[in-house]
């Protein structure tokens, strides 16, 4: 049988103090395919395209088209100012596959949720984004998964907070760009992501 190697999640979770929210992904691709060092770093995956039609009714406001890259400095900037934490659910993985699918991702080790959250006294809503993400933060918070595009309400650590699951920003996940960024489009209609 052959070996396969762990890897820990190269990135730092990327938790403004103002944070209202916090964005869970899955788990990186592999570093030949990132086009940036940040979260959904692949240029192929929409989340950056899906945040740029919500904000800016662009999808390409993010992009750097002519380097095929995400423009980091932008959208780091951007998520300070709209109060909203990105991270993974997963802090160690094997790839049974050698690539980025999270079909065949193995958890080793989910994220250490409560640290996160301590440092984000603010957030109040977790956002799932694909299956993988939602399989793995139920087993955290052990409730029961809401919908696609719907969300549960429920208390961890004596904090109430508030779950939405969204669609994978994968292309391979089949929903036109546009249909993604409408049900995402909800998250930030919601009082608890407003109030602060």
């Amino acid at each position: 049988m052959e070996f396969l190697p762990t890897e820990a999640h190269p990135l730092t979770p990327f938790l403004p103090s103002n944070a209202r929210m916090l964005l869970l992904g899955s788990f990186p691709p592999p570093r030949k395919r990132w086009s940036m060092d940040f979260f959904y770093p692949n240029y192929s995956n929409d989340m950056w395209r899906i945040f740029g039609l919500i904000f800016f009714n662009d999808r390409d406001y993010f992009v750097d088209a002519t380097q095929k890259r995400f423009r980091k400095g932008t959208l780091i900037s951007f998520l300070r100012e709209k109060g909203i934490a990105v991270s993974d659910t997963v802090a160690v993985a094997k790839r049974l596959n050698g690539n980025a699918s999270d079909l065949t991702l193995e958890v080793v080790e989910p994220c250490d949720l409560g640290w996160m959250l301590g440092q984000i006294p603010h957030c109040r809503i977790l956002v799932t984004t694909g299956q993988k993400a939602t399989d793995t933060l139920l087993s955290i918070i052990g409730v029961e998964a809401p919908a696609i595009g719907r969300y549960v309400d429920f208390v961890y650590q004596n904090r109430p907070l508030r779950l939405y699951r969204m669609p994978s920003s994968s292309r391979a996940y089949p929903k036109p760009l546009p249909q993604k960024a409408e049900i995402y489009r909800t998250i930030f209609q919601d009082p608890y992501y407003r109030e602060y």
